[in-house]
């Protein structure tokens, strides 16, 4: 049972209720969390991870059938907790089976291009699965900053969130990057190709590094391609043309995280 009775709880029934229409936009419009300055977590998978980083939620929401039954480790953490209604847990769900509870934090402060830190470019990467899956893969691997070019999927997206499993608090995110801005990088770009380089099993590979994964169709851009310093290919002994990308991410930061 919950005791955070220290924490000031609102009660919220209405659906026109402006807080219930704040959160709607924040879980199903890409772009919202950039007009608010704030990101909607949905589910104790993603709060926890946000807790576990040292994360301070400006506002803790819990279903009224869950709210008595609440860890205290949720219903103490946000500065005010809000309690509404089960029937309005689809207007600020994302999800097909709506969760129970979800925490807003401030958008963090957008932080500038490290030079010299072992990163992943991406290059008008569009879907949100896998740009979250490529964020995961980057934390799991030693990877501690993204630099996503403008065209990317948003990263603080809902989707790109849940893909991302909590990743996002452990890296460093650099959005809407113009390409020019990659010459200030001390650390050698590497880049995947499908007819260009050196397998990567027979090629060495530096470390730090910046692993550019490019657009799911058009690959990375002929521009980020003349700025490479190594380019590489994985080899498919089953014959097939190509990887997904993120597949190819997670294949190349773990060769990386080898050396």
């Amino acid at each position: 049972m919950s005791s955070a009775f220290s924490v000031p709880v609102t009660h919220v029934s209405s659906r026109d209720n402006a807080l219930i229409k704040d959160l709607r936009r924040l879980s199903q419009d890409n772009t919202a969390y950039r007009k608010q300055g704030r990101v909607w977590l949905e589910g104790d998978h993603l709060c926890r991870a946000a807790l576990a980083r040292g994360l301070k939620p400006v506002m803790a929401v819990f279903s009224e059938s869950f709210w008595p039954f609440a860890h205290a480790e949720w219903a103490q953490a946000a500065i005010k907790n809000i309690v509404i209604s089960d029937a309005l847990l689809p207007e600020i769900s994302g999800l097909e089976s709506p969760a129970r509870m979800g925490f807003v934090l401030e958008l963090p402060t957008a932080p500038p291009l490290q030079a010299n830190v072992a990163s992943v470019i991406l290059d008008r990467v569009q879907d949100a699965g896998n740009v979250g899956s490529i964020l995961r893969s980057a934390a799991a691997f030693g990877f501690g900053q993204i630099i996503a070019l403008k065209g990317t999927a948003a990263l603080w997206s809902p989707k790109v969130l849940r893909a991302g499993m909590g990743a996002h608090f452990a890296l460093r995110l650099v959005e809407g990057v113009d390409p020019e801005a990659l010459a200030a990088l001390t650390v050698p770009i590497v880049v995947t190709s499908s007819h260009h380089g050196s397998f990567l099993h027979q090629q060495p590979i530096p470390m730090p590094c910046a692993w550019a994964m490019g657009h799911e169709g058009q690959g990375v851009s002929d521009d980020l391609m003349a700025r490479a310093s190594l380019k590489v290919r994985i080899d498919q002994p089953g014959g097939e043309e190509s990887l997904n990308v993120a597949a190819a991410a997670a294949i190349c930061l773990y060769a990386s995280a080898l050396v």
